[in-house]
């Protein structure tokens, strides 16, 4: 059955003019159709197998839409999640990724990402979903963030976990009893209320 541009454009627009190869498909639109209207620069390439209409104004989260297209199962976290929290000076050059330990790891083309495997009741906790740009992104709370930071300390650098804690603590997120209800879950309550006392 022959989809005319206007059809096709309307399908992107119903959902928030971002596909990925897959759900477009399922909504009707052949990949075909879709490296047509590529051609024609009617949509533009984001990533592999993500495509997004070319009137859109700019993505003002591109990275982490994509990556959210990409591997919906997935959890932005660590300094990604500071980033988005702004409780960092650091730029991530990649997106920090949590999965859960029994699942595959995504192979994402674009952005470049840092997979970190977490266990499942871990995976599952404190996540939050926020609209970006058309898009439903998951992202770890603040809370939940600066508990993974001390977890994976040794990996991310303990220098930013405890900035990261003292930015928090200044802030008016900060909840302690919101805080150590994730760090039980993550394991590390004993350093982070050491961390937390020192800095009080």
């Amino acid at each position: 059955m022959y989809l005319s541009d206007e059809n096709a454009i309307r399908i992107f627009s119903e959902q928030g003019g971002i596909l990925s190869l897959n759900r477009a498909r399922e909504l009707g639109i052949s990949k075909y159709r879709l490296y047509d209207m590529l051609h024609r620069k009617l949509l533009e390439r984001l990533s592999r197998g993500v495509y997004r209409l070319s009137e859109l104004p700019p993505l003002g989260n591109p990275d982490l839409v994509t990556v959210a297209l990409q591997a919906p199962n997935a959890v932005v976290c660590l300094v990604s999640a500071l980033a988005f929290h702004g409780m960092t000076d650091e730029i991530p050059h990649r997106v920090h990724l949590a999965i859960r330990s029994t699942d595959r790891k995504p192979k994402l083309e674009y952005p470049p990402a840092i997979v970190y495997r977490f266990s499942t009741a871990s995976h599952a906790a404190g996540v939050e979903t926020h609209n970006m740009d058309g898009t439903a992104v998951r992202i770890y709370s603040i809370h939940k963030t600066i508990a993974d930071c001390f977890k994976f300390r040794r990996r991310i650098g303990e220098d930013i976990a405890i900035a990261a804690l003292r930015e928090y603590r200044r802030s008016r997120s900060y909840k302690p009893v919101e805080l150590i209800r994730y760090c039980r879950i993550c394991r590390v309550e004993r350093i982070v209320r050491t961390y937390l006392e020192a800095i009080s």
